[in-house]
């Protein structure tokens, strides 16, 4: 049974869980299960998605029931106007706060503007020695994009040199198999944690929390947070 965090007569959001497609692609014929159906499955009612998440990506992802909610949605996520945080689990010791302004490039070479906020929550020093460093070192990092490009994050924090823990295609593939042999740990760990956003029907402010699952939850254990 997939989490919900929030559902009316119009909208429902649930926790993706991570390594779970938002729907049927042609890049991930491996995949048996995806958010759409099972969503529809478990409230009986037809769901679309409005917005995408990566499918190693954990978190809050909306869907509504209705074709002018949808597309009002839609329009509220291109002009910017639902507010997303995430969190991340990166490598090093992140800065307390940073702007990334770093334009992004898409598969028809067509150039992006791309803008992130994030601010460091917590940081860990663990006594585990890494290639040439005696101690591994980490942070928790709370991201806002105030775009939504495809793996923005993800290519953001790359770009800064705090790749995302997990992140095969744009991470460290030290790091990542690191935490595979060290705890047994392939989990992308960025969580989508918060939306904040108008009600396009009651026009009610919608602010919505996601918990981390249980993949994240253990990192965080490990690094005593």
């Amino acid at each position: 049974m997939l989490e919900i965090v929030y559902q009316d007569d119009h909208i429902i959001a649930i926790n993706k869980p991570h390594g779970l497609l938002v729907h049927r692609s042609s890049i991930a014929t491996d995949a048996k299960e995806f958010a759409l159906q099972l969503l529809r499955d478990q409230v009986n009612r037809r769901v679309s998605p409005v917005h995408r998440l990566d499918r190693k990506t954990g978190g809050l992802l909306l869907f509504a029931f209705e074709k002018d909610v949808e597309i009002a949605l839609h329009q509220q996520f291109q002009n910017g106007e639902i507010q997303k945080k995430y969190l991340a689990i990166v490598r090093g010791y992140a800065p307390d706060s940073q702007d990334i302004d770093y334009p992004l490039v898409k598969e028809n070479g067509a150039i992006q503007e791309a803008f992130t906020s994030f601010i460091t929550l917590k940081r860990a020093e663990l006594d585990i020695a890494l290639g040439q460093h005696p101690t591994s070192r980490y942070s928790l990092v709370e991201a806002t994009p105030t775009t939504g490009r495809m793996h923005q994050l993800r290519k953001h924090f790359a770009h800064i040199f705090y790749p995302i823990i997990g992140d095969r295609k744009h991470g460290c593939n030290k790091q990542n198999r690191f935490f595979k042999e060290q705890w047994e740990m392939t989990t992308m760990l960025l969580h989508a944690s918060e939306l904040s956003f108008k009600h396009p029907v009651t026009k009610e402010d919608i602010h919505l929390k996601a918990t981390v699952q249980e993949e994240f939850k253990r990192v965080m254990d490990i690094m005593s947070w």
